[in-house]
């Protein structure tokens, strides 16, 4: 079933790109046919985040926090701040990757200009690649450009003006951003020991290799048509066009994937902060405030559904979740201690709130059978 709604979903967006770009190239008569390998890896990367983000919303913790969020976040009383606060971390943490900054500097600078290299290439490629904006010269003027968005004239430009300098260049800079963003992320990998010892290949060293080949690909373009008098331009393109689609094609199931998860833990900030003003459990067992109520009976929901059970018979408390951690830890002190007092095999624990947990009794009965080896 849950297999059966993703692959639904995956085709139900996928299908909707596809008659964006219908509609947008005005049925197809903007679109460049020389771009169709592009566009079908496109659909067919698009189908695999869709259909891989509709499995890992479906996980019970995911699901749980994903619609408390926007619960949260569209409450009328929380909604004015919950924008501002919003505002805030779209410009904070994402555009200027605050709490990528904090870590490390290099590592900083390293995200930053991967980030931005990436996101401007995809603002002017799929664009382009789908038909949405194309250029036109302007009618009785043959040095000067009118760019046209979804079929609507806009802006005007001399072909030799600044501006036309910055937009049609405007993947260059983006591969500038990217190999300086690849080459402080290769520099880090290779002196900072204890990233190194961490390192995979597939999920580290794979994604700067793909951007890596992109940019150098799309630079080598630029330099064959600018000063090479287009020399070996077939065989660079066709270059180019393989590592760009290699790429589309592998970013659902690779560390790229992670962009379309980390938007999402804008709820959870919002779901703590929340909760922080919200009601808060008291411990059942040392009456301290340790978390906030709604996120102990959401926490008691999901185990629910995973099919985990911590429910109690005592009057007091109904459930192990209303324990806090640190009562927790004292359990388990009391529970080793009984064991090494004396407990043994086959011998019936009793269960008080204030000293141990069934939990930790059966655990403790368990280890006290093996080492006396009853």
């Amino acid at each position: 079933m849950e297999r059966a709604r993703a692959i639904l979903c995956g085709i139900a967006i996928t299908s909707a790109l596809a008659v964006l770009i219908v509609l947008g190239s005005r049925n197809l008569a903007h679109f460049d046919a020389a771009l169709v390998g592009y566009t079908f890896a496109t659909l067919f990367a698009t189908f695999g985040i869709a259909y891989r983000y509709a499995m890992w919303l479906q996980r019970p913790p995911t699901w749980r926090y994903w619609v408390r969020g926007w619960q949260l976040f569209l409450q009328p009383r929380h909604l004015g701040l919950n924008l501002i606060q919003l505002t805030r971390r779209v410009g904070v943490m994402f555009a200027l990757n605050a709490f990528i900054w904090r870590r490390s500097k290099l590592r900083g600078a390293a995200h930053w200009l991967l980030m931005w290299g990436c996101v401007l290439a995809a603002a002017i490629t799929f664009p382009l690649v789908f038909g949405w904006v194309h250029f036109a010269t302007v009618p009785g003027d043959l040095q000067s450009y009118r760019a046209f968005v979804f079929g609507f004239p806009t802006l005007a430009f001399p072909i030799h003006s600044w501006i036309g300098f910055i937009v049609f260049h405007g993947l260059v800079w983006a591969s500038f951003l990217v190999i300086a963003g690849v080459m402080l992320a290769m520099k880090r990998r290779m002196t900072d020991h204890g990233a190194a010892a961490l390192q995979q290949f597939g999920e580290d060293y794979l994604p700067l290799i793909a951007l890596f080949a992109i940019s150098v690909t799309g630079l080598m373009l630029t330099a064959s048509y600018t000063w090479m008098r287009g020399y070996g331009y077939d065989f660079i393109a066709i270059l180019h066009a393989v590592t760009v689609i290699l790429t589309l094609l592998w970013l659902p199931f690779g560390k790229f994937f992670h962009i379309f998860q980390r938007p999402a833990q804008l709820g959870v900030s919002f779901y703590k902060e929340i909760g922080a003003r919200s009601e808060r459990a008291i411990c059942r067992r040392c009456d301290e405030d340790f978390a906030s109520r709604m996120h102990v009976e959401d926490l008691i929901e999901v185990e629910q559904r995973l099919g985990y059970r911590y429910e109690l018979t005592d009057e007091t408390v109904e459930h192990y979740q209303w324990i806090c951690p640190r009562c927790r830890r004292t359990l388990l002190a009391i529970a080793q201690a009984n064991l090494w007092t004396g407990v043994r095999g086959g011998e019936q624990l009793t269960f008080d709130v204030a000293t141990t947990s069934p939990q930790l009794t059966m655990l403790s009965q368990k280890r006290s059978t093996l080492s006396h080896g009853d």
